[in-house]
């Protein structure tokens, strides 16, 4: 008997886990941060079950905090296996975890200093996840793999782990147990990403957990996604205004910064200041000078005829916080890249707590925003919102491109999944709300002739195919 259980991203996006029970060993692929508003963050423990037994190894799909966030508390609680990730992998998770680390032991000495002048104790709820020793600790079990090879993970369960096209070093895997071949797809990307090489689909499957983000509909197209966001450029320029984008650090960053050079390259846009204020996504952009053997022709071509350097003369990296709030004193036009993509936290709340009462101000809005997070109110229309508790009017301009995104949409996933439905896998949708996974589960029968199930939290499913 082949059990897996979702501990997360079971009709969320966020939180991706899943316990994979065999009769020789416990796996988990990937486990991930809740993210979102305080009931999201207070899901960020390690369930009793896991908690409970023995888990002989961890397999993490990619780096990003929602699938990767809860490793340290892992560690913290006494794991010392193997976590089996690709090289880009490892260095971008090191960069996140320890982001991570630093925002919350940060959080709680402002809850400390806060607490200690009104002569109150913090409480335990108030004390960071996992700090930079956790993450330390975490980093040294990683081990790394290559693609399309059989891996050794556990007794009597190997991997093969493919191209997801999601972000540098994303993989879906191929977890054999025995006669049996369970697929996690991770999270797909569409095609023609900048950097990145295409999703690499399985052929065949007995059991898929395919993610359904965007299950519920298509992209707009890349083409007219940099139309708008040219012509959004070009209209804060003309009268002097600032431009905004959250951004997550590590793949949307330096897929935006690869835009703008093709503004400036094709004449789009005239040369304006760039300042790329997050120094996760620059220590991020410098893994990926590293890895550039997992770019794609195109980009591969740009690297080593060094164009993007002459592209972006003005971009300004932005490593201290000093380095950023002097941004608050200059006049426009410029571009602001910051962190945190869901404006959840990061420096992105700085300048957005002074600049979104500003009519002449641009957000632009490059990707998903999950429920409760502040990006999501703002894409939703919000006329007010709190930030850094200060009650704010929106009056800048919010434009939401969502042709950005790193997750394929629902064309791009059923054709993902189109070479496994021959065998008839079992097909669970996860990593995607209800709307989003119903509406592609119906796509899967219309265009499959295939059933799929939409697993909730905690939900134990017997995956052997008879």
């Amino acid at each position: 008997m082949i059990t897996i259980t979702p501990y997360g991203a079971a009709g969320d996006v966020t939180g991706s886990a899943y316990l994979v029970e065999t009769e020789n060993a416990n796996v988990l692929v990937d486990f991930g941060m809740f993210q979102g508003d305080k009931d999201d963050e207070g899901r960020n423990v390690i369930p009793g079950r896991i908690h409970r037994m023995k888990i002989d190894a961890v397999i993490l799909t990619h780096a990003h905090l929602d699938h990767c966030g809860r490793l340290p508390l892992l560690v913290r609680e006494g794991y010392r296996g193997a976590i089996r990730a690709t090289a880009a992998t490892k260095d971008l998770a090191g960069i996140i975890l320890r982001d991570a680390a630093h925002i919350q032991e940060g959080d709680y000495k402002r809850r400390l200093r806060h607490a200690q002048k009104r002569g109150h104790k913090v409480s335990r709820s108030d004390e960071p996840l996992f700090d930079s020793e956790d993450v330390d600790r975490t980093m040294n079990l990683f081990r790394e793999v290559g693609y399309n090879h059989t891996t050794n993970i556990a007794s009597g369960i190997t991997a093969v782990f493919r191209e997801a096209g999601h972000m540098l070093g994303s993989t879906s895997v191929e977890l054999y147990v025995g006669e049996r071949k369970i697929v996690f797809s991770g999270d797909v990307g569409p095609p023609n990403l900048p950097f990145l090489k295409d999703p690499d689909p399985p052929t065949s499957a007995d059991v898929v957990f395919l993610e359904s983000t965007y299950g519920d509909r298509d992209h707009k197209s890349l083409t007219a996604t940099l139309d708008e966001f040219a012509n959004v450029l070009s209209t804060a320029i003309k009268v002097g205004g600032k431009v905004f984008i959250p951004s997550f650090a590590i793949g949307r960053s330096q897929q935006i910064l690869f835009h703008l050079a093709e503004f400036i390259r094709e004449g789009r846009i005239p040369r304006i200041p760039i300042f790329l204020d997050s120094p996760m996504a620059i220590s991020a952009s410098l893994v990926y000078d590293d890895h550039t053997k997992l770019y794609d022709t195109e980009s591969s071509e740009l690297s080593k005829q060094k164009q993007w350097d002459a592209d972006l003369e003005t971009l300004r990296y932005c490593e201290t916080a000093d380095e950023s709030r002097a941004i608050n004193d200059l006049s426009g036009p410029f571009v602001v890249i910051a962190g945190a993509g869901m404006c959840n936290a990061g420096r992105i709340l700085h300048h957005l707590r002074k600049n979104i009462d500003d009519p002449t101000a641009h957000i632009v809005i490059v990707g998903y925003q999950s429920r409760g997070s502040l990006g999501r109110y703002l894409v939703d229309g919000a006329q007010t919102v709190t930030i850094m508790g200060e009650r704010k009017q929106v009056q800048a301009r919010i434009h939401t491109l969502g042709g950005f995104s790193a997750h394929a949409g629902q064309t791009d996933l059923l054709t993902w999944l189109a070479p496994m439905v021959h065998s008839k896998p079992q097909i669970y949708l996860t990593h995607g709300e209800d709307d989003a996974r119903t509406i592609l589960q119906q796509q899967i029968q219309e265009r499959f002739n295939c059933s799929s199930y939409l697993p909730v939290y905690a939900e134990h499913l017997a995956v052997d195919k008879e």
